[in-house]
């Protein structure tokens, strides 16, 4: 960690486009970026004074996986136990598979979104396995039917009704949950269910794109119309005209933006930027935000108007921890589908690795619980997993101490990860305990301050407040 507090992630990049998005992300989070153009600069850059104060590594991936894993290998020989994180173009299982064997921590898909990388990087600063891994995600989930959605529990099946009913009609739909819950699982059913399931889904993350590209990416925009249009583009909604056009993190979409796509639901027509005149669309919208969009309404940073265009038909799928009875069969099913992937093979799971499964909470959801099989399955070398199999949630349960967001210990002995004494056996001050309690809530609901003041009760306006009575950052916690 340097002076200042700020944490050093290293990455391996030539791309100056790219360089500038993931140091910009990682700021967020109080992490400063330093950089090298290839293995040989990583290496060197390893054995500087500034090199001994990394904290991470995030690894383009070459384009060959050979010289990928030589130089994952290499990286962990010379720092077993940093945390390497590696982005590639090729979201392929194998890529996967092979990057995770030669060492990596964690393995993320272009184009980055901010969320995703921001908990990548809190994870394996963490040493937990709550990472993204998209690639297993996409692979694992893509079009599935409501029928093979496995889930029983009332709360989700009843989620799913809404959803299904939905889904012979025209009408946009909102689908809210928190990271992970299987949103996109959800659209795939609603598509795969409507007369438009013959022409593909169109997906756009609205986190990923940078802010000044969200509506050329959306709408298109002719040659000229901006500094750097050389060439014409066609937008996502054209692309999706007769199909259906799934929006996630909606919430993050720009203002601007939101004027034009609420013009669109309007009207069905689009205009490209720089164009003259507009074009008509037929597109049914379904947008997936992982925060409540009304309170981002309340708070002034999303329009009140489109929120009750998109919010035709509300479909809110619960967190994993609200339904541990279907975990057995989750894993079982997620199982089977890993066991499809190239370079993996069907395993069987004790009973004692199922009962850890289920009584763990599942912060990052569905999605956690994949990568954690996906981790588990690509390092047994065994028929079956085990408990042994995975030793973050195994210590957890055992109640030893781990290290937490900004610094609180965690106990799991009833205080939600926060010691109450010090270490001369007198109960802390409770100003202390009360900052601890807000940097991990902070920390485990990714900065998500809306998140952060519902679970605590409280409102943003007295949870900034206190940020500010307490000296707590809100990048760094």
């Amino acid at each position: 960690m340097t002076r200042n507090g700020q944490r050093l992630l290293l990455l391996i990049d030539s791309e100056p486009a790219q360089r500038r998005l993931v140091a910009a992300i990682a700021s967020r989070r109080s992490w400063r970026t330093i950089f090298a153009d290839d293995a040989e600069g990583a290496l060197a850059t390893l054995g500087t004074p500034d090199g001994l104060a990394v904290d991470a590594i995030l690894l383009d991936h070459p384009a060959s996986d050979s010289d990928a894993a030589f130089l994952i290998a290499e990286l962990r020989a010379r720092r077993p136990h940093l945390p390497i994180l590696v982005l590639a173009a090729n979201g392929s299982v194998a890529a996967a598979v092979g990057a995770m064997r030669a060492g990596a921590s964690d393995f993320l898909v272009k184009p980055i979104a901010s969320e995703r990388l921001l908990a990548a990087l809190e994870s394996a600063m963490g040493g937990s396995s709550a990472g993204e891994l998209r690639p297993l995600t996409e692979k694992l989930t893509a079009n599935l039917g409501f029928a093979e959605i496995v889930g029983s529990a009332p709360q989700f099946r009843a989620a799913l009704a809404v959803a299904a009913k939905a889904a012979r009609a025209r009408v946009p739909v909102l689908i809210e949950g928190e990271s992970g819950v299987g949103k996109h699982v959800v659209a795939e059913a609603i598509h795969g269910a409507s007369p438009r399931a013959r022409n593909e889904l169109v997906c756009v993350n609205c986190g990923s794109i940078p802010a000044n590209l969200v509506e050329s990416e959306l709408f298109g925009h002719e040659e000229g119309a901006f500094t750097g249009a050389f060439e014409r583009k066609i937008g996502r909604l054209q692309d999706a005209d007769s199909s259906t056009i799934f929006l996630d993190e909606v919430s993050e979409m720009p203002l601007e933006a939101q004027v034009k796509l609420l013009r669109m639901l309007q009207t069905s027509e689009i205009q490209p930027l720089g164009a003259r005149h507009s074009r008509e669309v037929d597109v049914r919208v379904i947008a997936a935000s992982n925060v409540p969009l009304l309170a981002e309404v309340e708070a002034g940073r999303f329009r009140e108007d489109l929120y009750y265009r998109l919010n035709v038909v509300q479909v809110t799928i619960p967190p994993l921890r609200e339904r541990a009875g279907d975990i057995p069969a989750l894993v079982r099913h997620l199982l089977a589908r890993i066991a499809e992937q190239p370079g993996l093979r069907a395993l069987t799971i004790t009973d004692d690795a199922l009962q850890l499964l289920t009584a763990y909470d599942w912060p990052g959801n569905v999605r956690q619980l994949q990568n954690a099989l996906f981790r588990a399955a690509v390092l047994c070398d065994e028929e079956g997993l085990t408990r042994e199999d995975f030793p973050q949630i195994a210590q957890i349960a055992q109640g030893r101490p781990m290290s937490a967001p900004g610094g609180a210990t965690a106990n799991n002995g009833g205080t939600g990860g926060i010691s109450l004494f010090r270490p001369d056996g007198n109960l802390r001050p409770l100003d202390e305990i009360e900052a601890d309690v807000i940097r991990l809530a902070i920390g485990h609901y990714r900065g998500r301050m809306t998140e952060v003041a519902r679970r605590l009760g409280i409102g943003r306006s007295t949870l900034y407040r206190k940020l500010g009575e307490l000296g707590i950052d809100q990048t760094a916690a």
